[in-house]
């Protein structure tokens, strides 16, 4: 593979889709509005030669599928941290690099703390494990791989049952956009109805909830709990996830005060997405994560 190789969840350029004209607080402002993928953010240093993130470009496929396997592994041990572990409920998956219809996930039954290198497997999109000793989810493969397999542009995938997560999808609604955090997800995530509590088991469905991912990277799913996918990577697909667990919990904490809380303006919550909503700040967002865990568990690459 030649040196040009760049991942296809990872981009290297970035471009400017529009400008568009505020006004917050009465002051007229002129905001650069990126796509969600875009790789510029105005967080970047504007001093030179200072310590910053940099995404990753890769010369072989092997190198891209290394590094997609150790994101993996860090973003369980990452939902860990979080205390995300439910019995063996949950999975992560990647695509891997070359084989576009097989995806790296964690081993069945493995808890999250545990999940490493040396056991992850590698199944494919009728839920065969190709590489790896250890069995696959059925729940994960049904879901999963429908995404994976409707959706090609789709990298990554992450569920849990979380609690506020869970609590939260009872509700059957989308979040209220009451705080800043919650401004990433403003138009962004979708509340799915079909087979709503049911165990997802079956292909069928599957395919069904598959359909609501078209052009988001969150989802609630009605009596179940929370799903994000990320076109970028497995770091934006893990730490955008996170981030929907915390804003289910703050709104189920404003909410039990009884106090109607103060919502944003549709405007407001747009400019703010704009800067804190991309599939990049996703991925720069886990960089810290990522940090920890290289330092205080190794065991991970074992």
């Amino acid at each position: 593979m030649s040196a040009e190789h760049v991942s296809a969840g990872v981009f290297v350029s970035y471009s400017l889709t529009k400008k568009f004209r505020d006004v917050v607080t009465g002051m007229e402002q002129t905001s650069e509005v990126y796509s969600r993928n875009n790789e510029k953010s105005i967080y970047e240093p504007t001093q030179a030669g200072r310590i910053y993130p940099e995404v990753p470009r890769f010369s072989t496929l092997d190198e891209e599928r290394q590094h997609r396997k150790e994101r993996l592994v860090a973003g369980c041990r990452a939902f860990a941290l979080e205390k995300f572990d439910y019995g063996m409920a949950g999975h992560l998956t990647v695509r891997d690099p070359e084989h576009s219809d097989m995806y790296w996930t964690n081993p069945m039954a493995v808890h999250f703390s545990q999940v490493k290198m040396s056991n992850l497997i590698l199944a494919d999109h009728e839920g065969t494990v190709v590489e790896g000793s250890h069995a696959v989810n059925r729940a994960g493969f049904v879901l999963h791989a429908a995404v994976h397999d409707m959706h090609p542009d789709i990298i990554a995938m992450c569920h849990a049952h979380t609690v506020y997560g869970t609590a939260f999808a009872s509700l059957g609604r989308e979040l209220s956009i009451i705080t800043q955090d919650t401004t990433s997800f403003f138009e962004d995530h979708a509340v799915i109805k079909d087979d709503a509590g049911k165990v997802a088991v079956e292909v069928d469905a599957g395919s069904r909830i598959a359909q609501s991912f078209k052009n988001i990277r969150a989802a609630i799913h009605q009596n179940h709990g929370l799903f994000t996918a990320s076109r970028h990577s497995i770091e934006a697909a893990t730490f955008t996830f996170i981030a929907l667990e915390r804003c289910c919990k703050q709104q189920l904490a404003v909410e039990a005060t009884g106090i109607k809380p103060i919502e944003l303006s549709p405007e407001v919550a747009r400019y703010s997405r704009e800067n804190v909503g991309s599939e990049y700040i996703a991925w720069l967002c886990f960089q810290p994560i990522w940090g920890l865990l290289k330092e205080t568990q190794p065991d991970m690459f074992d």
